[in-house]
């Protein structure tokens, strides 16, 4: 028996799901998250859900993990103290950034720019020049080197980051300098430009290799620690950790490279969400992963999650590959409020976290919160996770009727009043990667998952004009399930940064061979079989003179079949596709990247016994909620009694251990063959 193990820690729950590779059966766990330590949290799960399935920890082959803990440190500013070095000349680089000011047209006349992740005074210069042909102008000096490095050693720093002008082309005075750092800082993390980002622009290498060195102490202790408590848990099987682009690395590799870890967390969900649509049959989808704090949105067009190739976290932006997942405070535990200065309702991006929590949950929250006003208008029932979790309706009413003093109205108006707010936020994320992307809403299906998706998801739907709305089997921890079923995946870059009519196909598949063959061998390396590695192209294409490349996926038989003029008509579709213009300039090609990747992991889902379409039988309760300005009878189900083909007429509740769904009024839940539940306009409407 071969089992995997996905975990994913998020800021109120631990969330595992357990699978069996062999027979498609999985177990699911949900433990509240110890954000002190979430290994302790991690551990407690681990055992839960082992005994539950009747295996040890040493039965699992492949932990999987996605986690939030680099994003935090950056979020929080709790990175390392980073020390710098770089050519001589370019001490401010960190300090002049980009000169790229956020906002319209004068929109921002003064903008205090974000403090760097390398302070000034821990930023060293070092003799020492590489051509930008990447041939040496001026040797390094190993006396001045040491002296830049005792320095730094002396101002206490935890990590270490070099980057030279033009080492992307040649990494050797790079590799000069690590080399005597190993011996005057033997115990800090060095990061190098040359490897982590081997890309033109020195500001954009340099910050991303700065923000690699910031996360690695917290990430390597983190790593290490989950690494020992379960080996000291009899657990022998592979820990990987989930990147930021939907893959999987190594945790060895991400002691390394935390930087590609920084969308890890909503990773998952968008993986996960992949594995569904496969199973269910629906090709593009939108996601919406809504949490405890926040909610993030991403795009699947043809089982293809949209990658980008900045990952955005807080103020920092960093070059490594990402999946386009945006996000809003906008979750379960966003507090509403009506300020005084406007009297108008107002709905998070505050959140009561998982401390104290929604006032429903009866853990001293006292704030009303989007959690509170669903249990006022009988959206989430009192009783849940099968009748152990009871919440306090009263106490989530009176909250809420401080909104409806303020505002005037009625205790349900102003509860239907908060959920429509925070539906519209979800809306407008949801707008911002489909239709300002180029992208009709209305040729998509939109996910619910997470704790509180299935509960939005029919109305923001409805906003959207993308049906069905989805709500998956275990929508509460189906980034568990992402982190379980998806896939090793490593790539590298290189700056190219030639006219396309000045390029030969043999020149730019010579380069193309060589990377493939690097990062092949990296997959090996990590335990992936040599047969089992596939490898996919990025070239980076531009018009001549503008600044901004848009990435275009080809095959190594791609072009060679259909050669460099392909590759930039392709290039045009898309332009006009984004932009509703071409230019017509020389065509640029900017950057090459490979993408290795392991097997794709052939999951089964498991199939639901077939119904009659009548699903009286998973009936729990009748019971009364607030729908279309005024309370209605609705009924409640047991998703766990429903079988395949069951048709549920709104307006109706679907509960389970982790999640609850909402049918609205005028729609219709279909139960698929897998478990999902389709909700469809009635007919008619």
């Amino acid at each position: 028996m071969s089992y995997r193990l996905g975990v994913d820690v998020g800021g109120t729950f631990t969330d595992l799901l357990l699978f069996d590779e062999q027979s498609g059966a999985f177990w699911r766990h949900k433990t509240p998250s110890t954000p002190h330590d979430s290994s302790e949290g991690i551990l407690i799960g681990v055992q839960a859900i082992c005994a539950n399935a009747g295996i040890t920890p040493a039965d699992v082959e492949i932990f999987l993990h996605g986690t939030t803990v680099a994003t935090n440190a950056v979020l929080e500013g709790k990175g390392a103290r980073v020390g710098l070095i770089v050519t001589e000349g370019y001490r401010q680089v960190m300090q002049i950034a980009r000169s790229f000011v956020p906002g319209g047209l004068a929109g921002w006349i003064v903008w205090p720019k974000p403090t760097p992740l390398a302070a000034l005074e821990d930023t060293v210069e070092i003799k020492g020049r590489m051509s930008a042909q990447g041939s040496e102008i001026r040797p390094t000096d190993d006396a001045d080197i040491r002296a830049a490095l005792e320095k730094l050693k002396g101002q206490g720093i935890e990590a270490l980051t070099v980057s030279l002008m033009n080492a992307y082309l040649n990494g050797a005075h790079e590799k000069r300098v690590a080399e005597l750092a190993a011996e005057i800082l033997p115990d800090v993390p060095i990061s190098l430009s040359h490897i982590v980002l081997p890309e033109m622009q020195e500001y954009e290498r340099t910050l991303t290799t700065v923000a690699n060195a910031a996360v690695r102490p917290v990430v390597g202790r983190y790593v290490r620690n989950l690494r020992s408590r379960l080996r000291d848990a009899g657990m022998a099987g592979k820990l990987a950790l989930l990147r930021s682009d939907g893959g999987l690395m190594s945790s060895e590799k991400s002691e390394e490279h935390p930087v590609s870890l920084l969308m890890s967390g909503p990773a998952g969900g968008v993986t996960g969400a992949i594995w569904v649509g496969k199973n269910a049959g629906i090709k593009n989808i939108l996601t919406l992963d809504v949490g405890g704090t926040s909610t993030d949105v991403a795009l699947i067009e043809n089982l293809e999650a949209r990658r980008v190739r900045t990952t955005e976290v807080g103020h920092l932006s960093v070059r490594a590959s990402a999946l386009d997942v945006k996000t809003v405070g906008a979750g379960g535990g966003s507090i509403a409020y009506v300020p005084e200065l406007t009297g108008a309702l107002r709905v998070g991006p505050q959140s009561a976290g998982a401390v104290p929590g929604p006032v429903a949950y009866g853990k001293g929250g006292e704030l009303p919160t989007v959690t509170d006003a669903n249990v006022v208008l009988g959206y989430l029932p009192e009783a849940l996770l099968g009748g152990t979790f009871k919440l306090d309706r009263e106490g989530a009413k009176k909250a809420v009727q401080t909104i409806a003093d303020a505002l005037g109205i009625d205790l349900y108006a102003a509860a239907r009043g908060i959920i429509d707010i925070v539906n519209e936020n979800m809306f407008g994320a949801l707008r911002m990667i489909s239709v300002q992307q180029g992208y009709d809403p209305r040729d998509f299906a939109l996910m619910g998952f997470g704790g509180a998706g299935p509960l939005h998801v029919n109305a923001v739907a409805r906003l959207m004009g993308s049906w069905p709305a989805i709500s998956p089997v275990s929508p509460g921890v189906l980034c568990a399930l992402g982190d379980a079923t998806t896939r090793m995946r490593t790539e590298t870059a290189r700056s190219f940064s030639r006219l396309a009519s000045q390029t030969t196909l043999e020149e730019l598949g010579g380069i193309l061979d060589e990377m493939a063959a690097q990062i092949g061998d990296e997959l090996v390396a990590e335990g992936v079989a040599k047969d089992d590695v596939t490898i996919t192209f990025e070239v980076d294409v531009r018009y001549a003179g503008q600044a901004f490349e848009v990435p275009m996926s080809v095959t190594r038989d791609d072009l060679h079949t259909h050669g460099i003029e392909w590759l930039t008509g392709r290039f045009d579709e898309e332009h006009h596709r984004l932009f509703t213009f071409n230019m017509d300039s020389e065509h640029e090609i900017v950057n090459l990247r490979a993408v290795a990747m392991g097997k794709a992991l052939d999951l089964p889902a498991a199939k639901l016994a077939e119904g009659n379409g009548d699903p009286s039988a998973a009936k729990l309760r009748d019971h009364e909620l607030w729908m279309d300005g005024a309370m209605v009878p609705a009924i409640i189900y047991d998703r766990s009694k429903l079988l395949a083909g069951d048709v549920i007429p709104g307006p109706a509740i679907v509960i389970e251990m982790d999640s609850t769904t909402l049918i609205e009024a005028d729609c219709t839940g279909t139960v698929d063959s897998v478990g999902n539940i389709l909700i469809t306009l009635k007919t008619g409407n």
